[in-house]
C-alpha cells in the first residue's frame, strides 16, 4: 500500500517561532503551568485544539471575497443554509458564531432547575452550558468507552440499556432532550455506529423525547461507520451522514471542527415553536437570523467547508494521519486511548505516569513535560477538566485521566508529526520524573481554561 499523501498543496505559509528549553522553562512559569494560559507564539507545534484552527481551502478564500455582507436576507446565508439543509434535512437552520452559542440558545430554552439531559459523553462546553441553566447533565458512556486498552470499533456509542434504566428512574417528562456527540470527544475521539444511533432514537421515541446531535466531527464519524460498519461499505461519506441526521430531531454544531473554518456554528431544527424561540433569542444575543453573529464571508466559508469536508480523499488523509500518531506512540510503548481516534490521540495519563494519582493531575503534569521538551502544546482532559467536589471539598475524579494531542486540519505535514513521535519519545524516556500539580487558583465553571497551578 503506498504512503497517503497529504490531498492538498501548500499555497501559503505562517512562520513558527523556534525557543529554547531553558526559555520554555520560564515561559511555563509565566503561564502558571497552564498551556491555555501561553502565548500561541510561544508554542511550537500547536495540537491544543482542533477548533477553529485548520487551514481553509482556496475555494473557501475566494468565497469569503463573495460574502454578502447585508445585516438581513444577505444571499450568503441563503448558501450557508442550502449546505446545512443538504447534509441534515432539518427545517430551521439558525446560524450562531460558534458552538457554544448554539448551546446556549437551546438550553436557555429547554433546560433549567429540575431537567436532565443526557448524552453519550458531553464535552466541557456542553456541560456548562447545560449546568448554567439549573439542569444536569449524564452521561452514558459504554463500559468498553472507559477502558482505553480495549480495541472496539464503536466506542463512542451511548448505553442504551443505562439511558432506558435512566429515562424509567427520572420521568420522560424531565428529559427535553437526549443528545448523542459524534465523534465521541470526551471519550476518545471515538466514534458512534449508525446501528446505536437508530437503537437510542428507537427509545427516545417510545418515551417522547427528542433526539439530538452534537455534529462537530459529523463526517469524520461518518467515515468510521463506512471503514467499520457491516453495510455502509459501498455507501458515500454524504450518503451516511444524510442517514445520521434523518434520525434526529435538531442539530448543534460548532463550524470550527468538521466544517473545516475558524469561526461559525448552527443550531438546527425541525421543531417550528422552538425555532421561533430559539430565533428571537438569537436576536438579543448574537444577531439578525440570517447572519447570527458572523459576517457574510464566514457563512460562504462554513457552506464549502461542509462540502470540501465530505470527500473521501480528504477524510482518508485525515483519519490515516491521526492513526499514524497513535501508531507510532503505541510502538514506543506510551499507552494511548485505543483504537485511534478521528481527530486526536489521547495519551492514558493514568497508565503513563502511574506514580501520580489522580488528586494530583497527571495529564496536567504530562501536558507540561512535553511542552519544556519540545514547544509542543497539549490539552489535559481528565481531572482539570472534568473533576467536581463533594460536599466535603474532596476531588471527585472522572473514569479516565487523558492527555488529547489534537490535530488541526490541513495544517501539519508528517514531518511535523514525525517532530511530535520524537519528543514523546523522550518524554516516554522521563516518565519516572514526573510529578504532580496542584491548583492555586480556579473559576467556578470551566476552571481548566484559567486554572494557575503549582508543581508539587
Amino acid at each position: 500500500m503506498k504512503t497517503i499523501i497529504e490531498p492538498f498543496k501548500i499555497k501559503s505559509v505562517e512562520p513558527i517561532r523556534f525557543t529554547t528549553r531553558n526559555e520554555r522553562i520560564e515561559i511555563l512559569k509565566e503561564a502558571y503551568f497552564n498551556p491555555f494560559l501561553i502565548k500561541a507564539d510561544d508554542v511550537l507545534i500547536d495540537l491544543l485544539t482542533d477548533s477553529g484552527t485548520s487551514a481553509m481551502s482556496a475555494k473557501q478564500w475566494a468565497g469569503m471575497m463573495e460574502g454578502d455582507e447585508s445585516y438581513a436576507g444577505a444571499r450568503s446565508f441563503f448558501r450557508f443554509e442550502k449546505a446545512v439543509r443538504e447534509i441534515t434535512d432539518m427545517k430551521y437552520i439558525i446560524p450562531t458564531h460558534q458552538g457554544r452559542a448554539a448551546e446556549k440558545i437551546l438550553f436557555t430554552i429547554i433546560g433549567g432547575k429540575g431537567k436532565f439531559i443526557p448524552n453519550n459523553t458531553h464535552f466541557d462546553t456542553t456541560r456548562a452550558n447545560v449546568e448554567f441553566s439549573g439542569a444536569v447533565a449524564v452521561d452514558f458512556q459504554t463500559e468498553e468507552g472507559k477502558q482505553p486498552n480495549v480495541i472496539a470499533p464503536f466506542k463512542g456509542n451511548m448505553n442504551i440499556p443505562e439511558l432506558e434504566k435512566f429515562i424509567l428512574k427520572t420521568g420522560a417528562e424531565n428529559i427535553p432532550v437526549c443528545f448523542i456527540t459524534v465523534t465521541n470527544n470526551s471519550g476518545g475521539g471515538q466514534p458512534v455506529s449508525m446501528e446505536n444511533i437508530r437503537g437510542t432514537k428507537s427509545i427516545l421515541k417510545r418515551y417522547g423525547i427528542p433526539l439530538f446531535i452534537d455534529a462537530c466531527r459529523f463526517a469524520e464519524n461518518a467515515f468510521f461507520i463506512k471503514k467499520r460498519e457491516p453495510g455502509y461499505e459501498d455507501k458515500t461519506p454524504k450518503e451516511i451522514v444524510q442517514e445520521m441526521f434523518s434520525y434526529a430531531d435538531g442539530v448543534t454544531m460548532s463550524a470550527k471542527k468538521d466544517a473545516i473554518v475558524n469561526m461559525g456554528g448552527f443550531l438546527a431544527l425541525n421543531d417550528e415553536n422552538l425555532a421561533m424561540q430559539a430565533r428571537n433569542l438569537l436576536i438579543v444575543t448574537e444577531g439578525f437570523p440570517t447572519y447570527g453573529g458572523l459576517a457574510g464571508r464566514d457563512l460562504e466559508a462554513i457552506a464549502q467547508g461542509l462540502e470540501e469536508v465530505l470527500d473521501e480523499h480528504y477524510l482518508t488523509y485525515r483519519l490515516r494521519s491521526v492513526e499514524y500518531l497513535g501508531n507510532k506512540l503505541t510502538e514506543i510503548g506510551i499507552p494511548i486511548l485505543q483504537p485511534p481516534g478521528g481527530h486526536a490521540i489521547y495519551i492514558d495519563a493514568k497508565g503513563f505516569v502511574p506514580q501520580i494519582p489522580s488528586n494530583q493531575y497527571p495529564g496536567q503534569a504530562v501536558v507540561c513535560e512535553l511542552y519544556k521538551i519540545g514547544g509542543i502544546r497539549s490539552v489535559e482532559i481528565g481531572s482539570v477538566m472534568f473533576g467536581k467536589y463533594d460536599n466535603e471539598g474532596k476531588l471527585i475524579t472522572p473514569a479516565m485521566e487523558l492527555v488529547r494531542l489534537a490535530i488541526p486540519r490541513r495544517v501539519y505535514t508528517q514531518s511535523h508529526i514525525d517532530y511530535v513521535i520524537e519528543c514523546c519519545e523522550e518524554l516516554f524516556s522521563n516518565k519516572n520524573l514526573l510529578k504532580g500539580f496542584s491548583i492555586v487558583y480556579e473559576a467556578p465553571q470551566l476552571r481548566h481554561f484559567t486554572a494557575h497551578f503549582k508543581p508539587l
